[in-house]
This record gives structure tokens, C-alpha cells and sequence, in this order.
């Protein structure tokens, strides 16, 4: 599998701050890169795609998404990224920064959780004038390897409160009155620290002071499933990602995951995904090759 990390690195912007803004005017990306970025491949950084015009087709996790104009797609660190061989947007930029960088922001940003499970962002006409404008500012800042730090999160910081707010704003979530959103994020950070000790739901229930039956309501409601579906739905993206980049057994990742029955591992796979481990393995090469 490949690390797109390495190779971006070979495209750095800025002396102390890993961050960079590729366009299809301002960086030329070598097609040696392109190409290899066009297999199926996972980042340590946050990757965002903004589309001024056309469209652009990718796989995040297996899950196809369109971009349109004026939308943006973000991906998240260590999920799996493939994007369409066949289109190329006519216009676009990309922003990538890693999680020192994003340390060094002065708050956190809700929607890099994606608590709501929608990684495409919608924006109203004015914001998306502004979201340009901020690509703009980052883009001429960044042809100076040596620029100001403080500028470059400064403005890095205002562009992540725009997509928070649009991310909110495209899920109708833009409060959170009675908390139930704030229960539900505290539920899948859980999840994503422990669910391969695959917790259990009295026990998250408990340490987020709800009962077990308010803690089902409120899953239900954010994700559409029962904290129990959530928690093996997350253990097999977590599987499916490391079939990708890795080459351990079938075995070997059942035991990873928590499961002591390999064999229980691989019906729960197929129920879940629909395809066998055989099967998924047989796609991951289709893809690689494609």
C-alpha cells in the first residue's frame, strides 16, 4: 500500500510547517506522483479538495463520492483514498497538512471528527467566495518557504472555521440544545480509542452518564445503527484498511482485532461488507492495476 505522506513530502512548501496547497497552476505535481497517487493509497495528513470546475470521482474506505463544482471533499488520516483514473477536475486545489500542524491551531474542529458521516462540503455562494480567497491567501503565502508561521495558521485557521461551520450547516447540526450531539461525538471517540477491545456498551454507556436505552436512542438517531453495529461497523473499516496496507493473514487481523475466532471474524466480515476476505482481497488488486 502506498504512504502518500512520502511522497508529498517531496513537495514542500513551507521550512517548519508541513503544509501545502497543490493547484493545477501553481504546483506541478511530476505524473510519476500522479500516477502512484491514482492507486489506492492511505495518508497521515488531512487532505482537503476543493473543485472550481468539472467534477472529480474518488473512494474513501470503498465508499464512492463525487465532487462537484464548488464542493470540497476532506479525508481524514489513515483512511484508505482512491481517486478516479478517468477524471481529472479542470480546475482545483488541494490543501494538506499533518497533526503537528493542526496541534498548533488554537482550537480543535468538530467536523475533523466527522461525527455525522459526511466528508462533502456543501458551501452557500458567499462562503465558497471566501474559501477561495483564503486558498488564495495560503497559496501566495506559501511561495515563500521561509514565510511567517503565525500567518500561514492564521489563515489555515479561519479556512478550517469555514468548513466547520458549512459542515454543521450542510447536517442541519448548527447547535446542540439538549447535548444529544455532544453524547453521540463523546460515543465515537470512545469507539475510536477502544474499539478493538471491543467495549462494552454499559460500560460506555456508564462513563457518559446515559442509560443504556438513552445511549441506543441517540446512536440510532446520528449514525441510523445500535452502538453495537457502530462498534463492528468500525472494526471492519478498520479491517478492510489494513487488508489494503498490510500483509497479514486473515488470522493473524482477526486476532488483531479482538476476535478469538478467526473464523467467526470472516462471516462477520462478509455480513458486513458483503464481499469475503477473498473477494475484498481480489478488489484491492482489480483497483491497484486498474
Amino acid at each position: 500500500m502506498l504512504d502518500q505522506t512520502r511522497l508529498l513530502d517531496s513537495l514542500k512548501q513551507h521550512n517548519s510547517l508541513n503544509i501545502r496547497v497543490i493547484t493545477n497552476c501553481n504546483v506541478k505535481v511530476p505524473e510519476e506522483i500522479y500516477r502512484q497517487l491514482l492507486t489506492p493509497h492511505r495518508s497521515l495528513h488531512y487532505v482537503f479538495l476543493l473543485v472550481g470546475k468539472g467534477h472529480s470521482e474518488h473512494a474513501i474506505d470503498m465508499q464512492p463520492v463525487t465532487v462537484n463544482e464548488g464542493q470540497l471533499l476532506f479525508v481524514l488520516p489513515h483512511q484508505i483514498h482512491l481517486i478516479s483514473q478517468e477524471i481529472r477536475p479542470l480546475n482545483y486545489a488541494v490543501l494538506h497538512f499533518d497533526q503537528h500542524c493542526l496541534s498548533l491551531l488554537p482550537k480543535p474542529f468538530l467536523f475533523l471528527l466527522n461525527p455525522l458521516g459526511n466528508q462533502l462540503l456543501t458551501f452557500e455562494d458567499k462562503t465558497l467566495q471566501r474559501v477561495r480567497t483564503l486558498f488564495g491567501l495560503l497559496i501566495q503565502l506559501l511561495q515563500e518557504p521561509d514565510a511567517n508561521p503565525e500567518l500561514v495558521l492564521s489563515n489555515l485557521n479561519t479556512l478550517l472555521t469555514e468548513f466547520n461551520h458549512t459542515y454543521l450547516a450542510n447536517n442541519k447540526r448548527t447547535n446542540d440544545p439538549d447535548g444529544q450531539l455532544s453524547k453521540f461525538i463523546g460515543f465515537k471517540l470512545t469507539v475510536e480509542e477502544q474499539f478493538m477491545e471491543q467495549p462494552a456498551i454499559q460500560t460506555i454507556a456508564d462513563n457518559l452518564s446515559l442509560t443504556t436505552n438513552s445511549l441506543y436512542n441517540i446512536v440510532k438517531h446520528y449514525s441510523g445503527v445500535s452502538p453495537k453495529e457502530f462498534i463492528t461497523n468500525r472494526l471492519m473499516v478498520e479491517a478492510q484498511r489494513r487488508l489494503y496496507y498490510s500483509e497479514t493473514s486473515i488470522k493473524e487481523l482477526a486476532y488483531e482485532l479482538g476476535f478469538t475466532d478467526p473464523g467467526y471474524f470472516s462471516r462477520l466480515f462478509k455480513k458486513t461488507t458483503g464481499k469475503s476476505t477473498t473477494e475484498f482481497m481480489k478488489a484491492i488488486q482489480d483497483l491497484s492495476h486498474h
